[in-house]
């Protein structure tokens, strides 16, 4: 089962704590177990643009889609046997404590 991490700032995130995994050992550990597919950084919320098509015309707007204290860092897609394996690897990312991790089953089309 596949699962989306976002990967959030968050204002009342803490600092790392003893033992807490670095993103390089995390990155380490998931390729190691072989549930990370894919996964990077994102460029700064200024450098996105949101897309909407509205009455026959495509609209383009300079970043985000709301102005937000938190914003997407970055995002992960793992491969995992159940919500719980995904839930426990999202718990063990550096950012569940310095910021916060939305984590969302794939849901395919039906194509």
């Amino acid at each position: 089962m596949q699962f989306l991490m976002l990967v959030c700032t968050d204002q009342q995130g803490e600092p790392a704590a003893p033992g807490d995994l670095t993103i390089e050992e995390w990155g380490a550990d998931v390729d190691r177990r072989g549930v990370w597919l894919a996964g990077d950084r994102l460029r700064p919320a200024a450098d996105s643009r949101t897309v909407r098509r509205r009455g026959g015309a495509t609209l383009v707007t300079e970043g985000p889609f709301a102005e937000a204290a938190e914003v997407i860092a970055g995002f992960d897609v793992l491969e995992c046997a159940s919500l719980e394996e995904a839930v426990e690897i999202a718990a063990a990312h550096p950012m569940s404590r310095a910021g916060r991790i939305d984590l969302r089953p794939v849901w395919p089309l039906s194509l």
